[in-house]
């Protein structure tokens, strides 16, 4: 179903940069993409992308890497669709689904009603991003928690903002920042080469780099877009700059970066979950959005390990 999947996001340029062929083409490592459609009247109405795996005799379905939200959509028309239609689209998804040991997928915040899933016997966890609506830089900067303005006054008079770059180094700083957490950097450089290419090839992405004066790098951040929302998608501070206030210039540069330039509306910040991380969403004054996390365990082998 690839072939018509490609060919369902021809016809609706409105999906997410996540939910798109090529981005999956990119991504897609260790296992394979495909989607369940829906077709009616000679027309593909709905479609379910999804990302397969195997792990011994386990046949499953989870997220990519760099994806993240996929989850049902639904072709683009000129009145919304009723609760009703909605229900029974998402039910014919459903039923067009691979046979698997295991279901696991983060959707869109554009999905709002997953009720078809629960009447499947599929389950579901809320979790959160934090957006930002670009009506009016000035109004969203004075929205910023007033010790995050000082940070990017205090970053303005020590670094430099570039645009475009190295992508290595994009690489390096982030895997500091997970280096300074003592956790693991859930990507290898090749992959992230790959889905950069991507990226480029479609002029769906912009490096943000922070530096001194000495040329030392202090922050990098990496910004996607589709045709309505930019998405702040990997960052990263060195551990020993990172009272500069860089890393904070660089996200409001990428503000005004999707506002001034990409003529865009809607600013994410992709999450996050983490308190720490949070806070910092909220005090750029971005708004929460939920969205939903939605699995089942058809294997009884796998529900027993869980326990």
């Amino acid at each position: 179903m690839t072939t018509a999947y490609r060919q369902f996001c021809k016809a609706n340029p409105h999906l997410p940069v996540f939910a798109q062929d090529w981005y999956l083409d990119a991504v897609c490592a260790g296992g394979e993409w495909c989607a369940a459609i829906v077709e009616e009247g000679g027309h593909m109405v709905a479609a379910l992308p999804y990302f397969l795996k195997q792990k011994g005799p386990f046949r499953y379905i989870s997220m990519p890497p760099f994806v993240k939200h996929l989850g049902p959509y639904l072709r683009q028309a000129d009145a919304p669709y009723s609760l009703t239609e909605t229900h029974r689209l998402y039910g014919a998804l459903i039923a067009k689904l691979p046979a698997v040991d295991a279901f696991e997928q983060d959707f869109s915040p554009m999905v709002t009603n997953w009720l078809p899933f629960y009447w499947k016997g599929y389950q579901q966890s809320t979790r959160y991003t934090y957006r930002l609506v670009l009506d009016d830089l000035d109004r969203i900067y004075d929205g910023i928690n007033r010790n995050m303005q000082r940070n990017i006054r205090k970053a303005q008079a020590t670094v430099t903002v570039t645009l475009g770059g190295d992508l290595t180094d994009l690489y390096r700083i982030n895997r500091m920042s997970f280096d300074r957490q003592a956790l693991q950097l859930p990507y290898p450089f090749v992959l992230l080469q790959s889905h950069d290419e991507a990226l480029v090839a479609h002029n769906a992405r912009a490096l943000f780099f922070a530096r001194d004066e000495a040329g030392r790098l202090h922050s990098a951040a990496c910004l996607i877009h589709d045709s309505e929302t930019a998405y702040y998608h990997i960052a990263g501070d060195d551990p020993e700059t990172r009272n500069s206030g860089a890393g904070i210039l660089l996200t409001w540069e990428a503000i005004r970066y999707t506002k001034e330039v990409l003529g865009l509306r809607h600013f994410d910040f992709e999450g996050s979950m983490m308190q720490n991380v949070e806070a910092i969403r909220r005090q750029f004054g971005a708004v929460q959005q939920p969205y939903f996390r939605v699995w089942k365990t058809h294997s009884r082998l796998l529900r027993w390990l869980g326990r």
